[in-house]
């Protein structure tokens, strides 16, 4: 009897949960470094040049009503992990990013005009049984201009969970030539619904409301590694006890609508090096790197012995002193608050190590709920092969984000790959465990 008991016991875990394979893919800003386009790219997308090139393009109703939210472009330049979702009656497939820190739903539209569009799978209104148009334009702000849309409700299916009437985004213009270098064709946001254009239900929200899962929870299970096609797992309803080792440790969302935390301080070699009355930081499965204040980011690049690189990337920001691959814009309550910032675009140049010293190189540890989640430098270090080279490139970026509490970091793929991350919308707190695939790094 004893078998079949533990068969019983065991069916709620498997049904309980849904799993969503991710892939990791090779990120744009990679692409074009590998083809040596990446400084004419930045050039030609900073900020003002886009406006001048294509704001008679938009409808000025449309690019001056966007409300009090805005979204990123930049991130997705370094995004390495996305899924597969299917939207309308019959199915139509899409590949989408699972981005913890924004909250809209959108695929390109049949109707997109922009090259982008022309290389990803579109969305047919017309041959969807279940669409509803909702017949409202939004706009979602890019670092390099507006991705122009309309809204509307169909069934999502994620895995095997049928979410019905989601609120999605058609997109119709997309900015630039990123989304055209993109191996996604959309952004599925994973944030709190506070953060979301145009008053749109959050995909996770609808699955809650919906009675889809047993239990409000998500996870993510990230991979780093030559093997592509296994980039980890997106796990929604639940917890997968065979992908973490030792306990789960909880901290509260200190602000509902990023998944924002408290951190405690940050050490390096076992010694508090920064934030050491402790700072706010965001879990973003949709930004690659870690990213902190330049004046302490650099202050670590000088510990950790990385040198600037030979060659610039332009970058720019009305809003921001920012680094250029991961460029971010936050909502406009924040922008607001920024006193004193530079309005021109800087020069930033990337930083690297040598590969042969990273045996000596310290550990870092982020102090989260008075406990230390360490990284060696084997996992700070993103190595990049091109033309038969291997670079390391260190995995930390500057990226002031001013706001009421201070400045805040990110703790983004780099941070994620070495730990299982649960996100707890029921008890409004984030888990961290060490992941099943890692060393030992607390």
């Amino acid at each position: 009897m004893r078998p079949i008991l533990l068969a019983v016991v065991y069916i709620p875990f498997i049904v309980a949960v849904e799993r969503i394979p991710l892939i990791r893919f090779k990120s744009i800003k990679k692409q074009l470094k590998e083809k040596g386009e990446l400084e004419e790219f930045w050039r030609n997308h900073h900020p003002d040049v886009f406006a001048r090139r294509y704001l008679h393009c938009f409808p000025a109703d449309i690019a001056l009503s966007v409300g009090a939210a805005s979204e990123r472009l930049y991130d997705y330049m370094n995004a390495q992990y996305y899924g597969v979702v299917s939207v309308g009656t019959p199915p139509q497939r899409f590949t989408v990013v699972f981005d913890t820190g924004s909250s809209n739903f959108w695929v390109p539209s049949a109707y997109c005009i922009s090259e982008a569009c022309r290389v990803h799978q579109k969305f047919k209104s017309f041959k969807s049984d279940s669409y509803e148009h909702g017949g409202e334009a939004f706009s979602l702000h890019y670092g390099s201009g507006h991705l122009l849309g309309i809204a509307g409700k169909d069934t999502l299916q994620i895995s095997n969970i049928s979410i019905k009437g989601q609120d999605f985004g058609e997109s119709v213009f997309e900015p630039g030539t990123t989304f055209v270098l993109a191996h996604f064709d959309g952004v599925l946001g994973l944030g709190y619904p506070s953060l979301a254009v145009g008053n749109a239900l959050p995909v996770f929200d609808s699955i809650m409301n919906q009675n889809l899962v047993e239990e409000p929870i998500f996870s993510f299970y990230l991979k780093r590694g030559d093997d592509t096609e296994n980039g980890g797992e997106l796990i929604l309803g639940g917890i997968d006890h065979s992908l973490y080792k030792g306990s789960i440790h909880w901290v509260p969302v200190t602000e509902k609508s990023y998944w924002q935390i408290h951190m405690n301080n940050i050490k390096i070699q076992g010694r508090v090096a920064f934030c050491s009355h402790g700072c706010e930081a965001i879990v973003d499965s949709g930004t690659s790197l870690i990213t902190g204040p330049s004046s302490q980011i650099r202050r670590l690049q000088a510990y950790i012995g990385a040198s600037p690189s030979n060659t610039g990337e332009w970058c720019g920001n009305s809003k921001f002193t920012i680094s250029c691959s991961k460029s971010l814009e936050f909502k406009e309550q924040y922008i607001k608050k920024a006193k004193g910032i530079s309005s021109q675009s800087v020069h930033y140049i990337q930083f690297l190590v040598d590969c042969r010293r990273l045996s000596s190189l310290p550990h870092i540890s982020f102090t989260i709920g008075h406990r230390e989640y360490k990284l060696t430098a084997e996992q700070y270090i993103v190595k990049e092969s091109i033309d038969d080279q291997t670079f390391c490139m260190s995995g930390f970026q500057s990226l002031d984000i001013p706001t009421r509490t201070g400045s805040l970091w990110i703790l983004g793929d780099v941070f994620m790959s070495a730990f299982y991350c649960i996100f707890d919308r029921g008890n409004d707190r984030v888990g961290f465990a060490k992941a099943a695939h890692g060393k030992d790094y607390y």
